[in-house]
């Protein structure tokens, strides 16, 4: 299990409620920053962090890189 901040699990909770969980349901840092409520720049450092613990896989698109979840069991 990984241990995360309380922004990190923040942002793990906001992936899972918008279905960011498989390859088939990426989601921009937009998206994760319209549903956190918390400045992009911030979502953004979080999602390198947590991408670099393994929690989150990045997908680099053409427009914006997408997200998804593939660790879904994590402690805060």
């Amino acid at each position: 299990m990984v241990e995360l901040n309380p922004i990190e699990q923040l942002i793990v909770n906001a992936m899972k409620e918008l279905g960011a969980t498989k390859e088939q349901g990426l989601k921009t840092a937009d998206d994760i920053t319209k549903k956190t409520n918390r400045p992009k720049s911030m979502v953004t450092n979080a999602l390198i962090i947590l991408a670099n613990k393994g929690v989150v896989k990045r997908v680099v698109r053409e427009k914006a890189s997408g997200y998804y979840l593939v660790q879904q069991q994590v402690q805060a």
